[in-house]
């Protein structure tokens, strides 16, 4: 399997955990690695999905703020589901993963949406992750040279090393009575 089959396929991996983590609250992440056991054989595309989740997880309240503020007349807490934790691993990729292309980070979200949400959700994605894209370009633009280090973690990230588990503190507060959407998603 390509290096790009994997990525997508950990992304869809990554959205199926997410939404429920979403649904079922934080106490859920202690699951991930028995998710991951189940849903995927692909050391390459488990080790990635552990990443996307993890970091999603750990960066959750940041993404959702963000997300917040380009999402004009939208609150995160009432946008569908499967949109937003489709919202936050784009969002996730384009501010935490530089190694990644953001149109590839953009494409991969679109794809998701359209695929497990509804036929509007890939304009509707395209749109709040262009926005957060031009704001991951004005902070790269405002940081500091990478240091030694922060180019190791981000080769660690490339080869796909998981990161260290995360609290479950960093997770949104959302509950279930706050969701529109309940639909489930479904592996083709």
């Amino acid at each position: 399997m390509s290096k790009i089959k994997r990525r997508t396929r950990a992304r869809q991996t990554a959205l199926q955990f997410l939404y429920q983590l979403d649904l079922r609250g934080p106490e859920l992440v202690e699951e991930l690695n028995n998710f991951l056991r189940e849903n995927e054989s692909d050391r390459e595309t488990v080790s990635y999905a552990r990443t996307v989740v993890q970091g999603v997880h750990k960066h959750c309240a940041e993404i959702d703020k963000i997300l917040g503020v380009v999402a004009k007349n939208w609150q995160v807490s009432r946008m569908a589901v499967v949109d937003r934790n489709v919202l936050r691993i784009g969002a996730y990729e384009l501010l935490y993963v530089p190694e990644v292309p953001p149109k590839v980070s953009i494409n991969e979200a679109i794809e998701l949406g359209k695929r497990f949400s509804t036929a509007s959700s890939g304009s509707f994605v395209n749109g709040i992750l262009d926005k957060v894209s031009q704001i991951a370009k004005e902070r790269a633009g405002s940081q500091p040279e990478p240091t030694a280090d922060d180019r190791d973690d981000a080769s660690e990230l490339e080869n796909n090393v998981p990161i260290e588990d995360v609290s479950e503190n960093a997770v949104s507060n959302n509950s279930a009575a706050d969701h529109l959407d309940d639909a489930l998603i479904e592996e083709d």
